[in-house]
């Protein structure tokens, strides 16, 4: 009973560090890394909830930009957008938070340091927002992207051309 209660005492402060309580079945799934769920007779995994999460992540920054950015066309709102919904972007985020302390990882990813690795930290970041959407619906979801990601599309609209590498090169 202790492992369990102090997991869920984990997750509570995982809760804490976005703002909002997640269904601790839901979070539990968004932090299951493939590797673990082999090890573990084939639990699922967070890879829906990612695929899940990218969307809700990609229509909040989306909107928001369109509404922020009246002025700025298609291309521009793109590369704006791709400045955020990116694995380094995720990455980041994840580790300000420090996610990867959550993460339920197999031996081998825990050997190679899986909890740092940019890739885990970006999908499960996905997936945490995909839980979040499916526990707490849309407009809570916005409000979690809101509080972590606010930052990051603000110093995106700064950089503006910046943003295009091809364009930095010339």
């Amino acid at each position: 009973m202790a492992p369990r209660s102090q997991h869920a005492r984990d997750l509570s402060a995982l809760g804490d560090r976005l703002g909002v309580h997640v269904d601790t079945e839901l979070l539990e799934r968004a932090l299951t890394h493939r590797s673990y769920a082999y090890e573990h007779g084939g639990i699922p995994t967070n890879e829906r909830l990612e695929f899940l999460g990218e969307s809700v992540l990609g229509i909040v920054v989306t909107d928001t930009l369109f509404r922020r950015h009246l002025d700025l066309p298609e291309g521009q709102l793109a590369k704006l957008r791709a400045a955020v919904v990116n694995m380094s972007a995720l990455a980041e985020i994840a580790r300000g938070i420090d996610l990867g302390s959550f993460i339920r990882l197999g031996r081998g990813e825990e050997v190679t340091q899986g909890r740092d690795k940019s890739s885990i930290l970006a999908d499960t970041m996905e997936a945490v927002l995909g839980a979040v959407y499916l526990d707490q619906g849309l407009a809570v979801a916005a409000a979690v992207i809101h509080r972590l990601f606010d930052e990051v599309i603000a110093a995106a609209a700064d950089m503006g051309a910046g943003l295009d590498w091809k364009t930095s090169l010339q």
